[in-house]
């Protein structure tokens, strides 16, 4: 099999295919741009990549003006100097390239460029989203260089507080990039870690939405198929960075998960977060360290879900046998033991427990979570 060329429009437009890095210009002239920002992170600024995104918008008459102060777990004042940047360039839309930091950074750029308000009021609180004028919104075309996070089929990014080291979701549904291109060939040169992590991550959205105790059939369906799609094809890629077949599928896989969580998340993530926080850990890296114990946080509830998804995906044993499939993928990824291994102290514990307690993440696990069975959780995981 080949890579596939689709064009999809689940859940927006979607340009998938090996080289169409090429139609960007094309794409974000068809958003409505005709000055756009790129934003990426500092490492990829430098990648022969991101010169060539850049070259793509210049020939296309679009200028090449990029923004990479982005952290790897964006704080406000990233977000205050990407606003500086759109001011003094003018420009009227953002490309998001890169990973789930500069894909969340980008878009919280194109929210605030218009508005007069602070980005914490526009938290993932009820209604508080219509806070925002939407008219003012800047369109975004989303080129993901990663397959983990999914961001580029969401309508929220993650901003974290650097006053309070909490991790804040934003979302409005204007943040759905209007046109997504997923490229396989950007992530060949994923360092082999991020390969792992943001993979890893692409599990635990397939892996938290299937485990979710909330009603939404075709998220459960689709988050099945995204944790087949990771077992087959991460440790392919991992191997063989320029498989793009297995590149190919890894990207579906980010974006199925995306789309599967809005079912829930759970117990991975409201850990996960405010380590990544307080510690500036790889998320998806984190969210691999912390995946077994969580599983074993949930058995009561899961036990028989898992044992269908076990089914499903060919592994045998039941909830003992997925759980094995993990540690099996976990040793071969090379990913750290423990959160200790991670550099997260034991004096902290309290103080992670009352953060994991207040992230949303936490009330679609499947186990209610309390600040006792909590604490004895982030023990485990130590």
């Amino acid at each position: 099999m080949t890579v596939p060329t689709m064009n999809w429009s689940y859940p927006t437009a979607i340009k998938f295919g090996a080289g169409r890095i090429a139609e960007l210009a094309e794409h974000c002239k068809a958003a409505g741009m005709r000055r756009p920002l790129l934003v990426t992170d500092k490492a990829l600024a430098a990648l022969p990549i991101a010169a060539r995104a850049l070259e793509v918008l210049e020939k296309g008459g679009l200028g090449r003006e990029m923004f990479s102060e982005v952290d790897a777990n964006p704080t406000e004042h990233n977000l205050e100097a990407g606003l500086a940047a759109w001011r003094a360039g003018g420009h009227d839309g953002v490309v998001c390239f890169g990973g789930g930091s500069a894909l969340d950074l980008g878009k919280m750029i194109a929210l605030m460029a218009g508005q007069n308000l602070s980005v914490w009021e526009l938290e993932d609180v009820g209604d508080w989203w219509t806070r925002a004028d939407a008219a003012r919104i800047a369109p975004i075309v989303a080129v993901p260089t990663t397959a983990g996070t999914g961001s580029e089929v969401g309508r929220a990014g993650v901003l974290t507080n650097s006053a309070t080291h909490k991790k804040k979701i934003i979302f409005h549904p204007k943040l759905m990039p209007a046109i997504t291109i997923c490229d396989p060939e950007l992530t060949v040169g994923m360092p082999k870690f991020i390969t792992a992590g943001t993979g890893m991550d692409a599990l635990a959205h397939c892996l938290e939405a299937y485990c979710s105790p909330h009603y939404h059939p075709m998220s459960q369906g689709i988050a099945l198929e995204g944790m087949r799609l990771v077992f087959e094809n991460l440790p392919k890629v991992y191997a063989t960075p320029d498989d793009l077949e297995a590149r190919a599928h890894m990207m579906s896989a980010a974006m199925m998960g995306a789309v599967a969580f809005q079912k829930g998340l759970g117990a991975i993530h409201s850990l996960s977060h405010p380590i990544g926080a307080v510690y500036n850990t790889h998320h998806g890296t984190t969210n691999a360290v912390v995946m077994p114990m969580v599983l074993d946080f949930n058995l009561p509830a899961i036990d028989v879900r898992i044992g269908r998804a076990a089914d499903y995906l060919g592994i045998k044993g039941g909830f003992d046998g997925f759980r094995a499939r993990i540690m099996d993928l976990r040793s071969a990824l090379a990913i750290p033991a423990s959160l200790a291994a991670l550099g997260v102290e034991a004096a902290r514990l309290d103080e992670l427990t009352e953060m994991a307690l207040e992230d949303p993440s936490c009330g679609g696990n499947p186990v209610e979570m309390t600040r006792e069975n909590t604490r004895v959780l982030f023990d485990a995981c130590m």
